[in-house]
């Protein structure tokens, strides 16, 4: 988007290609021709509903969504959070208050169980860290969702709750004899002590005796389903945290928790967030995320795959193929010949789309640019207006009233330049508009610049906004 407004700005043709596996596209953008890139956009990509990738999953794809999120909050989010308590406590705890919700409230418990229940100093921490965390996952969450809703549940119409696509899922037990639970637990292990500072040992590294019987040490507690557990199953839904009336007094307790913790850390200690890295098969990242989710898969009878496939589904790779990249290099340079000729109608460029895997192939004229009128005025987004001379704002508010339009705020780059609704703003009005651009946008204006560009937003006579071009002022 940022290479369709540069190209806009500077009235430059941009022919945009690309491919996706068997799919390929091309599209041209010529100025004043054709439509702007940004004009159109894809619709968005569908996504699995947040109930059925945390609850109710019913294919791999889910189980890898979730298990790239848990990745993602356990090893990154969630360090990277208490580093930003431990580097500014007061300043952190300013925005928790401030945000007051239950997204707040959950960053505060997680990283209070961060630094406290969950802190690791020793490699045998990490493993009763990951072995617990197995057990949470795979074992005590299925137990809770299937006492909060058992095999033969109802719908509030009568069907059966566990009908298709939804899956009926069964706890697994933890044996160090499996290797993929074992290697899980290892690479969970690692990847935690990275985030601690905690040295490796070298048997960890692959499963072994002496891993088993690190893992087996750890006490597992006994798991009792509770009454009263609420379990999102919403599709609509966007957030599995529950808002709470009292969100404001919950987060004063765990401020108070959080700094009482905080004054028994080491003196400079700090946590090293993990970044997802696919493409690194020594980093024990595909590891942890393949095992998440053949862990989740098994929970819900759905078949497992290998940590490659893992890694195309989680990594989202899409494979590149030869064919389609040469139809779009081809095609695409064959509208470059146009563009450069020059000359040429809109109905002689064309755009294309084709999937060779069907086979498809749609080509058509580019779409011309949208329209803006006012009065015996037309412009595209395309088209800019200029004004020459040294001007003040209240010179460029009265040009603008003879083309029947009243403006109402004007801003160069980010900045507000005047607008209508403050009263302040007024005393501006009489001073030149490269002026008021220097002082508050803070905008340079070298001896060899001629001009500024100017945002105005406008409305007719009749109260209905306008969308007009970009204002170029040439002071010079």
């Amino acid at each position: 988007m940022y290479i369709d407004s540069r190209c806009v700005y500077f009235q430059k043709p941009l022919l945009e290609s690309g491919t996706l596996g068997a799919k390929c596209n091309t599209q041209m953008v010529i100025p004043h021709l054709t439509e702007n890139y940004g004009a159109s956009r894809d619709p968005p990509e569908k996504q699995a509903p947040m109930c059925t990738v945390h609850s109710f999953p019913h294919n791999i794809d889910h189980c890898l969504t979730w298990a790239r999120s848990e990745f993602e909050g356990l090893l990154e989010k969630t360090p990277t959070e208490v580093n930003g308590f431990l580097s500014n406590p007061s300043s952190y705890v300013s925005a928790a208050r401030t945000a007051g919700d239950a997204q707040a409230r959950d960053q505060l418990e997680h990283v209070i169980e961060c630094l406290d229940g969950d802190k690791c100093e020793t490699f045998q921490d990490c493993i009763t860290w990951a072995r617990l965390k197995f057990e949470d996952y795979f074992a005590n969450r299925v137990k809770q969702l299937t006492f909060t809703f058992p095999e033969d549940s109802m719908t509030s119409s009568g069907a059966p709750f566990w009908s298709a696509p939804k899956r009926f899922p069964r706890p697994l037990e933890f044996s160090s004899t499996d290797p993929t639970q074992l290697n899980f637990i290892l690479a969970a292990s690692i990847l935690r002590a990275e985030t601690f500072g905690i040295p490796i040992p070298d048997w960890a590294k692959t499963p072994n005796k002496v891993a088993a019987e690190a893992v087996d040490k750890v006490i597992v507690p006994e798991f009792q389903p509770k009454q009263g557990v609420k379990i999102v199953t919403d599709e609509k839904a966007t957030s599995i945290s529950s808002a709470s009336v009292d969100d404001a007094a919950v987060i004063e307790e765990l401020i108070a928790k959080l700094e009482a913790i905080s004054k028994t850390l080491p003196s400079g200690f700090h946590m090293n967030p993990i970044q997802f890295e696919k493409d690194d098969d020594t980093n024990f990242h595909m590891d942890v995320i393949a095992g998440f989710a053949n862990m989740r898969a098994r929970n819900y009878s759905i078949p497992e795959v290998d940590k490659l496939k893992a890694k195309f589904i989680a990594g989202r790779i899409i494979p590149a193929i030869a064919t389609s990249t040469a139809m779009a290099t081809g095609l695409v340079c064959l509208e470059l010949y146009k563009a450069l000729a020059g000359g040429h109608k809109v109905e002689d460029y064309r755009n294309t789309f084709a999937n060779l895997a069907i086979p498809l192939f749609s080509i058509a004229e580019p779409v011309p640019p949208k329209t803006f009128k006012h009065q015996d005025m037309t412009w595209t987004v395309w088209d800019r207006w200029t004004v020459t001379g040294n001007i003040t704002l209240r010179e460029l508010l009265g040009w603008l009233k003879e083309k029947g339009l009243n403006a109402y705020s004007i801003s160069c780059g980010t900045s507000l330049l005047y607008n209508s609704m403050f009263p302040r703003h007024k005393e501006r009005l009489d001073r030149k508009v490269v002026d008021v651009a220097r002082e508050v946008a803070k905008m340079e204006v070298p001896s060899y610049r001629r001009h500024l560009d100017v945002v105005v937003a406008c409305e007719d006579d009749d109260d209905n906004d306008v969308d007009i071009p970009l204002v170029s002022v040439y002071f010079r």
